[in-house]
């Protein structure tokens, strides 16, 4: 196909999504490099996110053009392919998040560095969507985050908490320090251990570099926050057995987890390369036939619209800070990394994503299961919760 009608193919479509070529609004695209047509139309996804990380186009609101062709299901409309039909078929034959190999995948973002994090994320290093309800600032909207996690498990001071998929330490430092609990993390990126070591000096944490199928302790609760999506479908089940082996009989098992709304063998293929090699989303089916006959479910929330205001809350950090990292980080891996954080939110505000909070229990509590309305409150109430 001639170059022309690959172009005319690429407007009509975009058209459909309210995008106009070289438009004035400022969700519109402005094309720089006449390639950028074939790109999109022949790669797909891939080609899209790596034109415009090689300059061959831009939008000025790069969230709210992805946010309009995802309103419109125009990713639906461009062909898969060859090369994604293939990776479609590799992840549904083969486990790509086996323990070696989720290792790697792992480091490659998680180990790019502590800077790059510190200048995006919160004070406490909080690398998961925050809750924004009666917060104005991201460390606010974080510690929201952390406080409910901590009144969902029920913490009391004296319970020992494993938290698998740690992070920096920012959960176990916060339920040490407010709650009076030991905690016990485990992650596989050594970068954020050596981190987090530090911040949580002096506290009753220890965080580890080990893989969660290593787990074989027992623990009075159990947390994992942003961790399930790099798990696989392959391993949802093993997951969960793990869960339940080191969870007590009466303790509480908290998921925090990206969700979608269709179930899928692969990922994008931009960020499977580029930001999260191996990750796949997790959907409401495969999360319950995971937990079917090892937990029963007590409570499940969605807030997924506080992704949105999360990702551009990190966006806006990494672009007011990009003077300090940009002698290390050159800038394809700045229009890299921006594409990647606005073109989730986009995801999110369109909700195409979801983000899902899950109470889980090993034998179902007896009376049934609350939220503490707040740390210092002992009544039990729901918090913007579903009732099970």
């Amino acid at each position: 196909m001639n170059n022309e009608k690959t172009k005319g193919i690429i407007t009509r479509l975009l058209s459909a999504a309210g995008i106009t070529v070289n438009g004035n609004n400022p969700w519109d695209i402005h094309v720089y490099n006449e390639d950028f047509y074939s790109r999109a139309l022949y790669e797909g996804s891939l080609g899209l996110g790596e034109s415009y990380m090689e300059g061959y186009w831009d939008s000025l609101r790069l969230d709210e053009f992805f946010y309009k062709i995802l309103r419109s299901n125009l990713d639906k409309s461009v062909r898969r392919s060859l090369r994604l039909k293939m990776d479609i078929l590799l992840a549904r034959v083969f486990n790509f998040q086996r323990p070696a190999r989720a290792t790697r995948n792992g480091q490659r973002h998680y180990d790019a560095g502590n800077d790059l994090f510190q200048n995006m994320l919160d004070k406490r290093l909080t690398y998961t969507c925050a809750f924004w309800d009666n917060a104005t600032t991201l460390d606010e909207a974080q510690e929201n985050k952390l406080d409910l996690s901590c009144r969902k498990l029920q913490l009391k001071p004296g319970m020992h908490v494993l938290d698998i998929g740690c992070g920096w330490g920012s959960f176990a430092k916060f339920a040490a320090e407010k709650y009076g609990v030991t905690v016990t993390g485990v992650t596989i990126s050594k970068e954020q251990v050596a981190l987090g070591q530090q911040l949580c000096a002096g506290l009753p944490v220890t965080l580890r570099l080990q893989d969660y199928r290593q787990l074989n302790e027992k623990f009075d609760a159990i947390v994992s926050l942003g961790m399930f999506e790099h798990v696989g479908p392959h391993n949802y089940s093993e997951y969960m057995k793990v869960a339940a082996r080191c969870l007590k009989d009466n303790g509480l098992f908290l998921l925090h987890t990206i969700g979608g709304n269709e179930t899928v063998a692969f990922t994008d293929q931009w960020l499977n390369k580029y930001i999260f090699p191996g990750a796949v989303i997790p959907t409401i089916r495969q999360i319950g036939q995971a937990i079917e006959g090892v937990f029963v479910m007590e409570h499940w929330e969605n807030f997924s619209v506080n992704y949105d205001k999360t990702l551009m809350a990190w966006y806006e950090n990494i672009t007011a800070n990009w003077d300090k990292l940009k002698n290390r980080y050159d800038q394809t891996f700045f229009r890299m990394w921006k594409y990647y954080l606005l073109s989730c939110a986009a995801s999110f505000r369109a909700r195409h994503s979801q983000l899902w909070q899950i109470v889980l229990s090993k034998n179902g509590l007896p009376g049934g299961y609350h939220v503490a309305a707040s740390r210092e409150n002992s009544g039990l109430t729901y918090v913007n919760a579903i009732k099970p």
